[in-house]
Order: structure tokens, then C-alpha cells, then sequence
């Protein structure tokens, strides 16, 4: 079993966190309204097979906006702070915890064999059916990966698999785009 750095749901809220530092109050309930409507719009839109979905990312950013503004009011923070917020050293603790939970259990099941942590990103791959028109509908899964070429190997084994609900179709990959973190931030 491998054991990831982070999961994608913990990439969700450090970016939440890391956009909301410094912001005020009325900044963050505007990005909570926005990520409220991003959620509307992922939830209207055809659903993902898998997980990561458009819809689990924009749920956990909405729900870490509201506790964001909840926070602020609460504690009557002028300006977010992260140093200011106990859930975030919780949080980081857990996340620690898990890892060395993960790390044990996979040295134990692996007979002993040195642990590898991987830091994986969350990218959002659009494919498109090779036959339709351009502007055609449009494909969209998020794949948890390394690397862009490694979403993109794992979304053509999503896109092309037997037994896969796109079976028979052939698809090919319109874009690549990391999401989570947002680019540049802290990998």
C-alpha cells in the first residue's frame, strides 16, 4: 500500500487555508458564496465515476470556506490567520498520525521493506471522443497522480479499459491541468 503525503481532500483545505490568510471577513464569505456556487455547478454536472470528483473538491473547499468564516466571527479575527486557528495544528498532527499509521502497516505487509512516501497532485484530465466535431462533449475525470503524465497514463486506462463505462469509445486527451494544489503552491 502505498502511503501518500497528502490525500486530496487534505489538498483541498491547505489550499482553502493558504488563499484565506490575510483575507477579512467579507473576502472570505465572497470566496464562500463562489465556492458555494462552484459546488451547485459540480453537482449539476454529469458525476465521475471515481473519486476525486469536481464535486468532492468544490464540497470540501465550500465546507473549509464556512469554517474559515465561522473562525473569524468566532474568535472576531480582523484578518485570517492560520497561526490563529487550532484546527490547523489538529489537523497537521492527524495527518502525521496517519502517515506513520500508513507507514507501519505497509513496512509490516511489505515484508519489511523500506517505506516510500509519494506526493501525489490531483489533475483534471479532459478527453474527447476521437470522432466527434470539435466542441463536442467533453469527458472530465480527476485523477490523484505524480505527474502530469502519470494522470494522463492512468486517465487512458479510465478512458479505454474493458468494462469501463467509456468501453469501445476512442477518446483522446484534450487537457491536463493540476487543480490540487493550484500550481505553484508549496510543491
Amino acid at each position: 500500500m502505498p502511503v501518500y503525503e497528502y490525500h486530496p481532500d487534505e489538498l483541498a483545505r491547505i489550499s482553502v487555508v493558504r488563499q484565506a490568510t490575510g483575507l477579512t471577513l467579507s473576502e472570505v464569505e465572497e470566496r464562500r458564496r463562489a465556492a458555494q456556487d462552484r459546488e451547485g455547478r459540480a453537482r449539476a454536472a454529469p458525476q465521475e465515476p471515481r473519486k476525486p470528483t469536481e464535486l468532492d473538491i468544490a464540497s470540501c473547499q465550500r465546507l473549509e470556506w464556512t469554517r474559515i468564516g465561522h473562525i473569524m466571527t468566532e474568535q472576531r479575527m480582523a484578518m485570517y490567520s492560520p497561526d490563529e486557528d487550532r484546527r490547523i495544528a489538529r489537523r497537521e498532527e492527524q495527518r502525521a498520525q496517519r502517515k506513520a499509521a500508513e507507514a507501519a502497516w505497509s513496512e509490516q505487509s511489505d515484508g519489511g521493506l523500506s517505506v516510500e512516501v509519494l506526493r501525489h497532485r490531483v489533475y483534471r484530465v479532459t478527453a474527447g471522443a476521437a470522432t466527434a466535431p470539435a466542441g463536442g462533449e467533453a469527458l472530465v475525470r480527476h485523477v490523484f497522480a505524480a505527474s502530469d503524465g502519470a494522470a494522463v497514463y492512468h486517465a487512458r486506462g479510465m478512458f479505454g479499459r474493458p468494462g469501463s463505462i467509456h468501453e469501445g469509445g476512442e477518446y483522446r486527451i484534450l487537457s491536463v491541468e493540476q487543480v490540487l494544489p493550484e500550481a505553484g503552491e508549496f510543491f
